[in-house]
């Protein structure tokens, strides 16, 4: 077998794969001997039938088999020993119907090569990094949502506007029918609250959902819908009220402290509110370094300039997939995939370059973390190391999130590379701020 390479540019060749007859021909010779073993053929002994009628009922077969894995296992060999970065897979040239009498074969492979590049990770305009910190306000309101919680309920016959309400909302034509318990200080507006006060149980009230709430994601929670159909959602819905109560609020006293925390650490208001903050920051610490990741994300792919080989590309996705894509469907395709294959181009230089490794004791020790915190959430404070290490083999049995894990576990090693390499100054500032300032009114 002979394999020669034809650069085209720095980004394209053409392989071409050589197989002589001498290449396959005694393995060949040797799986028609084992057929002739085991053939039944009508008419002959097992293990008697005359080679030449093997050779003519499977000889073409087994002589196509071979010389296709001779041709995979030549060109991936190739590929290894040249140290060849190529994106997607060798593609066949198209040629003229193989004459598989001829003896000697050659074969023609189109590559793509990834590009040369540096990664600049120093902008010239420093990027956020959001602290997010918890507000009074937010403080103040979680402390009353804990009252509310843990406060009594007290049947009333009419709405007011404080009261929690049950019903069902409806819409025979979306299909929906959902029972919620809501208050009317989630709605936008006063007009759609004014609607509820003075109703009894029984009494069916007509809204839009348009408006409706000041956030769409209370619409899809009420409404049980997908989170696009969610947004934007124009129609006319019904609720029936079924329950009308009012929430006394419970006293901020020890009794209530001990519910929360049974470890006594807690014996004063001001105590319970640094606990809140203390627990909300935790949480926006989270999405404070997501921010971040995806700013130095786009900052990267948009200032990282390398060029593709976006023919060669393309012409790959036409048959890459299940089903094959026509030119057009491949190149519409691939524009929207370009700026995420950019990036992983970028996520892997940088990973090569910083030296970033995941073992399978990182991926574990991950997974072990993620269990016991979960367990956490549902009293179960202090797991032995047995139980965590049997769950945490099952759920990496899993491969998808064997994957997952690692996945994060690079995520965060980049995230400390950025913070550390990258230009980045940090803004201080509450949660409603951060929502106002990153997101605008798309809560």
């Amino acid at each position: 077998m002979n394999i020669t390479r034809e650069n085209i540019d720095a980004l394209n060749a053409v392989v071409k794969v050589d197989i002589a007859k001498e290449d396959y021909s005694d393995k060949i010779e040797k799986i028609l001997s084992d057929y002739r073993k085991t053939a039944n053929i009508p008419g002959f002994r097992k293990g008697h039938v005359p080679m030449g009628m093997v050779k003519k009922q499977y000889g073409k077969a087994v002589l196509v088999d071979e010389v296709n894995k001779l041709l995979q296992e030549g060109l991936n060999k190739y590929l290894t020993e040249e140290k060849l970065d190529v994106l997607g897979q060798p593609l066949p040239k198209t040629q003229d119907e193989i004459d598989w009498d001829a003896g000697d074969f050659s074969f023609e492979f189109e590559l793509g090569f990834a590009p040369e590049f540096e990664v600049e990770l120093k902008s010239k305009k420093p990027i956020t990094h959001y602290k997010i910190v918890a507000g009074d306000k937010m403080i103040d309101d979680q402390v009353e949502n804990i009252q509310k919680q843990y406060g009594k309920l007290i049947s009333q016959s009419t709405i007011e506007k404080d009261s929690e309400i049950t019903g069902t909302f409806k819409n025979e034509e979306k299909e929906i029918e959902n029972t919620v318990t809501l208050t009317l200080d989630k709605f936008k507006g006063a007009a759609n609250a004014k609607k509820f006060v003075g109703a009894k149980v029984g009494d069916v009230i007509t809204l839009k959902t348009k408006g409706l709430y000041n956030d769409d994601h209370e619409l899809m929670h009420a409404l049980k819908i997908q989170h696009d159909e969610a947004h934007g959602l124009d129609i006319e819905v019904t609720f029936e009220v079924t329950e009308i109560n009012k929430r006394e609020l419970a006293d901020l006293d020890q009794e209530l402290f001990n519910k929360l925390f049974a470890d006594g650490s807690v014996t004063s208001v001001s105590e319970l509110k640094d606990k809140i903050k203390e627990d909300a920051e935790k949480q926006f610490v989270q999405q404070g370094d997501q921010k971040l990741l995806n700013d130095i994300t786009e900052y990267l792919v948009d200032n990282t300039k390398f060029d593709l080989p976006a023919a060669f590309l393309q012409k790959w996705m036409q048959t890459a997939g299940e089903q094959q894509l026509t030119e057009e469907q491949a190149k519409e395709e691939y524009e929207k995939s370009e700026k995420s294959l950019r990036y992983q181009l970028i996520e892997g230089k940088l990973i090569t370059d910083n030296n970033i490794q995941v073992t399978l004791e990182d991926i574990k020790g991950q997974a072990k973390n993620m269990i016991k915190m979960q367990m956490a959430q549902f009293g179960q404070m202090n797991p032995s190391d047995k139980e965590l290490e049997d769950i945490a083999a099952r759920v990496l049995s899993n491969q998808d999130e064997a994957r997952r894990i690692s996945e994060q576990i690079i995520s965060q090693r980049l995230l400390d590379i950025y913070k550390e390499k990258a230009n980045i100054e940090t803004k201080e500032l509450t949660y409603e701020d951060f929502v106002k300032e990153v997101y605008g009114d798309n809560k």
